[in-house]
Order: structure tokens, then sequence, then C-alpha cells
């Protein structure tokens, strides 16, 4: 089962990642500085995430990447550098698959990237 995971940055600000059930990361929010703010931005994914209309497809150099957009056009998430494009859409259906349902953790430990 996919997850939302909740947590604070070595930075301080809190942050989102949508996990699917094999553990990988499919979307990553920015930084917050309230916890609120966060919470409500894993809301914004549940609520956006089906429309396949909310997401930007992106190609560069390095590879296939998406964004999930809200309504109001502000991204909610970015996904990791896929090496293909069909990649990239098998991500974008797993968010749409994964997140209305996944279950918020929240991790307490200060994590570093």
């Amino acid at each position: 089962m996919a997850t939302f995971e909740l947590y604070t940055d070595k930075a301080g600000e809190f942050r989102f990642r949508l996990k699917a059930g094999n553990g990988e990361i499919i979307l990553a929010s920015q930084g917050y500085s309230a916890k609120a703010s966060a919470v409500n931005g894993i809301e914004s994914v549940k609520t956006n995430a089906p429309d396949d209309g909310n997401y930007e497809r992106l190609e560069t150099p390095a590879g296939s990447s998406f964004k999930l957009l809200a309504a109001n056009n502000l991204v909610i998430g970015n996904s990791q550098v896929y090496t293909s494009a069909s990649g990239r859409d098998n991500g974008i259906e797993s968010v749409k698959k994964n997140a209305s349902d996944a279950d918020v953790i929240e991790i307490l430990i200060r994590e570093v990237k």
C-alpha cells in the first residue's frame, strides 16, 4: 500500500513524499515553513492526482519527469527523473492509482538529504 511520509528536512522545513507499495518515491513536495501547509499539500495531491490533465510531462537531456499541478497551476509535487517517457508515464499512473487512498505517516526524525 502507498503511503505519504511527512517529515522535516535538515533546513527545518516540512516536506512530504508519496511512496509506492514497493517503497519507491513516486512524488516529492517542496519545503513548507508550516506543518499545516504540508498537510494541505498532501490533501491537494489526493484531490488532484486522479485527473490526467493535472500532470505536466517534461523531457530534458537528463531524462523524463513530471509535475503534479493544482487547479491554480501551482506545483504540488515533482517526480524523480526517469530514463524513459514510458517510465515517467508509469510513475504518473502509480500516483493516480495510489494517492487518494494512501495513509499519512509522520516521521519524527529530522532527515538529511
